[in-house]
């Protein structure tokens, strides 16, 4: 990895982070510091859908495909953080359709609406911050074009 593309996925980890942070202090009034950690992650994985599918890749299903990986790594990360550690920084036990609770559909569904904030912010500092190419997005529902 060049010292310009460690510094970009760095910034990129360092402003999910920090947005995720501020959006649990809204909504939940605290956070933890490993929502920091586990929240760059999550904005890492869902600024790179553009590298692995088109940009014609409907938003809907870059939602859906960033809330099934924001799922994944809360799952591994609440297995370690919760479930491990015992740090107790989160519980779904009470809410429906969990596993055990460190993930469940409620907020599985919650998170595509987080997928597409994700999408057009890390497209955007990509585009201003690294002259990356300029967003384009379709609110298709078809896989590509």
């Amino acid at each position: 990895m060049g010292r310009m593309c460690f510094f970009k996925t760095v910034t990129l980890w360092l402003w999910g982070g920090f947005l995720y942070y501020i959006i649990e202090l809204i909504w939940r009034g605290y956070s933890h510091p490993s929502m920091f950690i586990v929240g760059g992650i999550c904005f890492l994985l869902i600024g790179g859908i553009n590298n692995f599918f088109p940009w014609e890749l409907g938003l809907f299903w870059q939602a859906l495909t960033g809330a099934v990986m924001i799922t994944v790594v809360e799952l591994l990360s609440g297995m370690v953080i919760n479930l491990r550690l015992g740090l107790n920084v989160w519980d779904y036990s009470d809410m429906p359709l969990n596993i055990m609770g460190q993930v469940c559909l409620p907020f599985t569904v919650a998170w595509i609406a987080l997928a597409v904030v994700a999408v057009f912010v890390d497209d955007y500092l990509r585009w201003k911050l690294y002259g990356e190419e300029k967003p384009r997005y379709t609110l298709s529902f078809r896989i590509g074009k």
